[in-house]
This record gives C-alpha cells, structure tokens and sequence, in this order.
C-alpha cells in the first residue's frame, strides 16, 4: 500500500486518468499486459514502468512483488479480440473453464478442475466472481455481456482473505474503466461474418471539474445467427438470435486530498431465442438418435437430430403445442406459442469510499447492490419432432390416440416435439457493505481489518414439465397445460470479519498472515401454488403445497499465511498455506413428487428427514503453493511458476439421472489437486515485438470414496458407481497458450499492427457423473489479429479472426433427459449425451475512431 508521490489536490484527482492513458497506448500480448492497466480510482498509485498493477491482496501491488498467482488479460487484449463475454477469458487462462447456458445457474466457472453445479442456481460458485470489488453469488451474471473493462485478474486457489466471503477454487475479478484526465471520447463499431453480429460501442470521459470526473460507456451487440440449427429442425427461430446492452455511468469525487468517492452504475439487458447455448448431441455407444421415451412408454417422439456432433448445427426444438397452450399463475410465458425465448435485465451498483485517516491509516467502505430479473423458456428434451407414437399401444395394437389424445389430435410429420419444458424466473437482489482498515507504518508490521455483510433474496419460480401429462389431457379443472409451478425462495444473511498482519524485519523477507471468519444463515421455503389435477391424484404433492422454513447455518474459520523473500531485486520467491470455504445451502432442483412429499406427512421425524435430504454440507479446501516471480535482461524476460497441492473435502455436486428424470445432489468425499502452473512475457529486442506463454501441468482426482447413483437414479442402492481414483472433470493435464504482439512503423505516423495467440487443451472428462463420462479430446484453437491506424490510435481498422480452425469443444456433458429404460416395447436403451460446447469461428471486421 505504499503512497504516491504525487501531492496536490488536483494532481491526485487525475492519477487514476495518466494511468488510463498510459494502458490505451501500451502494447500487450493477447493475455498479458506489458504496461500498467487501470486500477481502481480510489487505489491509483503512481506508474511504475512497464509493471502490471494488480489488487489480489485488496492493495496495488505489482504483479512480480505479489505473493498470489494470478493471470492478467489487459485491457488491449479484451478490446482487439472482443472479449465481452466471461465465455471468451478461458482462452486466454489455461485451467479456466466457462459454461454459458441452462435453466438452472446459467452457467458455470471452475478452475483448475474444480467448479460448482450448472444445474442447480442453489450453489454459490466455488470460482467467486468479483466485479468492481463487488463479490455477486449468482452464475447468471456470466451470460451477460461487460465492456468497457480495463482489466481482468483470474485468482488461482483457495480465496479466503480478501475476497467477500471467501471461495475454494479462486476468483475471477472484473475492473471497469475509469475517468480519463483529459476529455476523450471514443468508438468502435465491427461486423462479424460468420454468426452475422453487428456490435457498436463507445465512450465519453474527462473531467467536470478539478475534484471530478465523468465516464460514460455503452455498447449494443445485434447476432442474427448465434446459434445455427440443423436443418429440418421444427423451430420458429432458426437460427437463434442474441442481443445485448450494456451501459454504465462511473462518476469519480476527489474533493480534497484524503478522501474520494467513487460511484458506478451499470445496466444490462439480454435477450435470446431461449436458454440452452451451443449444445449438441452425442449419439452414445449405440449410435443412433435415441427416443424421447415419455410417460412410462405411453408415448414417444423420434429425436429427430442427426447425430453429427461438432459441426456447430443444433437441434433446439419449439414445445409441441400440446404442451404450449396454458401456462399456470400468468407466467410472462403466457402465449410464447412453444418458441423459445429469453430475457434478462441487470442493475448494478457499487459505492466506494475511501478516507485517509491519518498519513498511516486508511479506511475504505464498498457498497454493492445487484438486481436481477431473469425469465428464460426452453425445452430440455433436445430433440423430438412429429409423428410421435406409442411404444405400448404398438404392442398392444392400439392407436396414440388411446393414451394420448390430446397429442394424437395435432400429431402429424413436422410437428415441434420439444417437451420438458419450463420458464424459469431467476430474481436476484443483493445487498452487500464491506469495510476495510488498513495501516502503511514506516515500521516493520502492518495490518488490515475489515467486515463484511451480504444479504440477499433469490426466488426460483418456474412452471415444469417433469412428466408432460398434458400429452393426456390438459388440466380438466383450470386448463393449464403445464405439470405444476414451483416457486423456491432463498434468504441468505452472511456476516464475515476478517484480519491480516504483514511482518518486513529486513528489506528482502516478508511474513503475512491472517484469517476470516464467516457466519452464514440461510432460510429456504418451497411453494407449489399449481399441480396438474391428474398428478395430483398420484405421487405428486397437491396445489397449494407449502414446505414451512428449510434452515441452514454454518460457521467457519479460513486462515492463510505467506512467506515471501526477495532473493535479488527481481527474483522474488513464495511459500504460502491457505483455506477455503463455500458455504453449503438448500437444493432448489427438487421435483413435486418424490423428493417432496414427505414434508405432507403426518410424522415430524419424516418432514424433518425430507427437509435434510435438501440440505447439502459446505465445501472446505486446505493446502499450499511455492512459487516464483522473477525478471531478466533488464526486466524485459519475465518468468513466473507455482506449484500447488490442494484438498477439498463435501465438494459440491449435483447430478441428473436422464431416464428417472431426478436429480441428486451431494457432496463428494474428497478431491485432490495439485500440479504447476507457468508464465513468461519477453519483451524481445526487435522493437514493436512481445511474446508471452503459459503453461498449466494438472492432476486433480477424487482421492476418497464418492459414489454416485446408477442407472436406478437413487443413492445406496446395489448399482451405485465409486468415482475414487477417476480424475475429475475439466481437468486437462496440459493445457496453455502461446501469443505475441508486434507493431511496425509505416511511415511518420501510421502502424501495422500484428498479433496472435494459440490456446491447448489436453484431453479431459466433462462431467463427474460415472467411470466413462464423455472424454473431450486435446484441443487447439487459434486467433490473430491485423490492424491498421495510425500511431496513437485516433483511427484504426482491424480483421479480427477469433477461434480461425473453427474447432468446437466441449465444456460439460450430460444425460439427455427422457432416456429410454430397459422396456418390453422394442425401444433401445437410450445413451445419448448432452455436449455443451464452446462457439465457433468469428471473423470481425472494425473500425475505430478516439476524439
């Protein structure tokens, strides 16, 4: 924390604009910055060279002095290669994987192999994902887009000390932009050819006065084909659109010299052709586009799909009408017609103060408020299309209209068989403060103090259906043609204190240390305000079901310590010792039948067993890293390593049976990681030119005895599969990228600028699920860059390729639901697999212009 040598009201005021201004012109690799990028305002040091500032320990602190592996992706490199999306970091961070999609989470972060459930949007996400120091629990945010951003740092490990409520696996942390010094406005606009996006962006900044400054941003993303469906594919919306906009207004108050304020305010909103992303369908051992097998064989739908995975065509089907009609309790679904569709809205807020205290004590306070509004409908059959038929009626000689009749009355060739169906409604609004105490004494010891608060409310309310009994008949009371609506309600209280001491007897060693404390309070109640009169009368819970109170509550101590000597004055070794702990909660993935009808019994013993058996345990992580940072050659060669060794213990899964159509969630005995990771950056001695390579060796398995359910879908049961020993998902042994950045002079005042980078992958499992999950083979993918312009940027003009061999990838995978079992009615036993996938190949073509 050390002060900056700049005095002066003003001249403070405009430290975070010189910085801003020394990023836009700094050449960087595609992954790495070479000059210092912007911190946040209210932490502006002064330039130090050609040094990369970062905050992992909540301070600036340059990347080679920190003791914290951390990765760096610049603000060039998101703005040459259009990283908008949290999707588009992992290629530029080996180990770090994205998900985008789903009606649960929405998606997923995991690091170094290990993740949180994109099923379920009950997990906090064991990567915490920080936004303008602001730490946001739900996984929906990543499918929003962000610009603007003047810096990304992906935190590896364990993250207890200084972030939020702590998180086992690591940190991925977003810094926006901030007002300039001078008044500069900006715009870009680009064309991508291959999904047809047009993208239009900009932003205004400067000062309003010596004590403030003004940034406005926004950018606007049109996608006529983010998603290609195969043809033949019975859906309105073909292909599948995206639209985004993102704008945020950051206002910066310096009105003397201890104190400033810092405010921003961002807005998002998205809209799609619904939920489900880039996924395709693998057709299994057996090869075959395999049945959507409905109500015990009563009736099924050829899948349709043509079983050619990694050609970037999906089969996303519209909800057969039979289904559409009626949606219960005036959903925002009502009239959808069976087409997809997908809308979010975000706001987000963040108050930052920070007040001088006294030349050696500074206090900062962090204000943060999100609020989502999410509605999404999608069908997650995956597959089916018209004429449906009846395995039992075909055996028995009967018609489908004989146990299906009001599907036999549209069924016919073409007809949409998208069933599964649900229109989640994600709300989110969080609240969050957190102070900070921090002393820079001349003398050897100095410390931080700091507390935290959240509270936040999340209601999952969705109408389902599970069983798709309207195929029968549609409720002969109200006419709703959906299974039933849960709405599942989760208040979450979280109170953390936290401290640090760092120790320096001599200018070479360093000893720092402290712990966090964290109390979480969770209350969770289940409402089904609708349940199909025919289900009703069977194993489903009535209309007007209510769970009373589901309770959690957990406390926690996460210590860490580190020991950093500087060897030379830039070599730089590490040892340190860290926790971690995510907290655990109430499952919200639980169906109206089985899994909830205890809570109707009589027996208190069994309502309080039923309420436990949603209730999964925390998530804990210990162990350590050494590492190095060092710099040669006159600070131009930079090399960096960490080797780690971490346990987790109850981490958190949850799994999905796609022919019992259950989920099961559960908390894995014990997984294991450890491994190296690597980083150099050159600044080579042909000018204009830099290189940069990572490289991450991983070994991560369950090292403890984890059963998962079996074909049965239930836990304990003789067909029960031992995952001990089997390495766990998205974890490539070797993975890395390799890029370089080169600028020529043409000329007095024009450039060309060259650049490109190559991402690996080895080989890895996509899900933690059996023995033989899908296995996603080693991969390689290429970007490049040519621009253009002239030397200080005022104009230039690019042909940006991203992903250029086109190679799809998969992320997770899963059971298609609706599998068909073992059955007396001559369908085979059905193992097709779900494959979320990364996108393919973009070619943009820009233009942009600063004032």
């Amino acid at each position: 924390m050390m002060r900056s040598a700049i005095n002066g009201r003003k001249a403070a005021f405009y430290r975070t604009g010189m910085l801003a201004s020394a990023a836009t012109i700094a050449l960087a690799v595609p992954h790495a910055a070479f000059a210092q990028t912007e911190p946040q305002a209210s932490e502006a040091a002064a330039p130090l060279g050609n040094e990369i500032i970062v905050t992992a320990r909540k301070a600036n602190e340059t990347l080679q002095e920190v003791p914290v592996t951390v990765s760096v992706v610049d603000r060039k490199t998101l703005d040459d290669y259009h990283v908008n999306h949290v999707e588009d970091v992992a290629s530029r961070v080996p180990t770090l994987n994205v998900q985008i999609g789903g009606s649960g989470s929405g998606g997923q972060l995991s690091l170094r192999g290990v993740g949180s459930s994109n099923i379920s949007a009950a997990f906090d996400s064991a990567v915490a994902f920080d936004f303008d120091g602001v730490q946001i629990s739900t996984m929906r945010l990543v499918q929003a887009g962000f610009f603007d951003v003047g810096q990304v740092e992906v935190l590896k490990g364990p993250q207890s000390l200084y972030f939020g409520k702590s998180a086992t696996a690591g940190v991925l942390s977003l810094k926006s932009a901030e007002p300039t010094r001078t008044w500069e406005a900006a715009a870009k606009a680009s064309y991508e050819f291959e999904e047809k996006g047009k993208v239009v962006g900009g932003y205004v900044s400067g000062p309003l006065g010596d004590d403030l400054g003004i940034r406005l941003a926004a950018q606007y993303t049109d996608i006529d084909r983010f998603q290609r469906l195969q043809v033949g594919t019975p859906a309105v919306k073909n292909p599948r659109t995206l639209k985004d906009i993102v704008g945020r207004l950051t206002l910066n108050w310096q009105p003397q010299d201890r104190f400033t304020a810092n405010l921003k305010v961002q807005y998002v909103h998205t809209e799609n052709d619904g939920a489900i992303a880039q996924s395709d369908i693998y057709c299994g051992a057996n090869g075959r586009a395999d049945e959507i097998y409905l109500l015990q064989g009563a009736v099924a739908f050829p899948a349709g799909y043509d079983c050619k995975t990694n050609n970037g065509r999906y089969y996303l089907t519209d909800t057969n009408p039979a289904l559409a009609k009626s949606v219960p309790n005036f959903s925002r679904a009502q009239g959808y017609n069976g087409v997809p569709f997908g809308e979010t809205d975000l706001y987000f807020a963040r108050m930052r103060f920070d007040l001088d205290m006294s030349d050696t004590i500074k206090l900062t306070s962090i204000s943060g408020f999100v609020d989502l509004n999410a509605i999404d409908v999608d069908n997650y059959s995956y597959g089916g299309i018209g004429p449906a038929f009846s395995p039992v009626g075909n055996l028995l000689g009967r018609p489908l209209s004989a146990f299906a009749p009001a599907l036999a009355a549209i069924n016919g060739p073409g007809v949409p068989g998208g069933v599964g169906t649900s229109d989640p409604v994600n709300k989110l609004r969080q609240y969050t403060q957190e102070l900070r105490l921090a002393s820079n004494f001349d003398g050897p010891i100095n410390f931080l103090v700091g507390a935290f608060y959240e509270n936040r409310r999340f209601v999952f309310n969705t109408a389902q259906q599970a069983v798709n009994i309207s195929l029968i008949a549609p409720d002969p009371v109200t006419g709703y043609t959906f299974d039933y609506r849960k709405i599942q309600v989760t208040k979450t209280d979280a109170y953390s204190a936290f401290g640090s001491l760092t120790f320096t007897p001599t200018d070479q060693l360093e000893i720092s240390g402290g712990v966090r404390y964290t109390k979480e309070d969770k209350t969770n109640t289940i409402s089904i305000p609708y349940v199909h009169s025919i289900l009703s009368a069977g194993a489903f819970v009535k209309s007007g079901f209510f769970s009373g109170p589901i309770e959690f509550h957990d406390t926690n101590f996460s210590p860490e310590a580190t020991v950093k000597y500087k060897v030379t004055p830039t070599i730089n070794v590490f040892a340190s010792v860290k926790t971690g702990y995510k907290s655990g909660g109430v499952d919200n993935s639980a169906l109206p039948s089985n899994s909830l009808l205890g809570f109707a019994s009589p027996d208190p013993l069994v309502q309080a067993a039923t309420a436990r058996s949603l209730v999964f345990k925390s998530e804990k992580a210990k162990g350590g890293e050494i590492g190095f940072k060092s710099e040669f050659a006159g600070r131009t060669l930079t090399l960096n390593g960490t080797a780690y060794y971490y346990v987790f213990k109850d981490l958190q899964v949850q799994s999905f049976n796609a022919t019992t159509v259950q989920f099961v969630t559960q908390n894995a005995g014990e997984v294991t990681t450890k491994g190296v990771d690597l980083e150099m950056r050159w600044r080579t001695p042909l000018e204009g030119l830099n290189l940069s390579t990572n490289l991450s060796f991983l070994n991560g398995k369950f090292t403890k005895d984890f059963f998962n359910p079996g074909p049965d879908g239930k836990s304990g049961t003789a067909d029960d599969i031992n995952l001990n020993g089997r390495k766990v998902a998205r974890a490539p042994n070797l993975s890395g990228n390799v890029g370089f950045d080169w600028t020529a002079p043409v000329g007095e005042d024009l450039s060309l600028g060259l650049s490109g980078n190559m991402t690996y992958s080895g080989k890895y499992f996509t899900n933690n699920s059996t023995l033989s999950d899908y296995v996603q083979k080693s991969w390689t993918t290429f970007d490049a860059r040519v621009s253009f312009g002239q030397r200080d940027d005022r104009w230039r003009v690019a042909v940006v390729g991203v992903n250029l061999a086109d190679k799809l990838y998969t992320n997770t995978s899963g059971g298609r639901p609706f599998l068909a079992p073992a059955n007396p009615y001559g369908v085979p036993v059905g193992d097709d697999q779900i494959l979320t996938q990364n996108r393919g190949r973009q070619i943009f073509v820009e233009a942009s212009m600063k004032f």
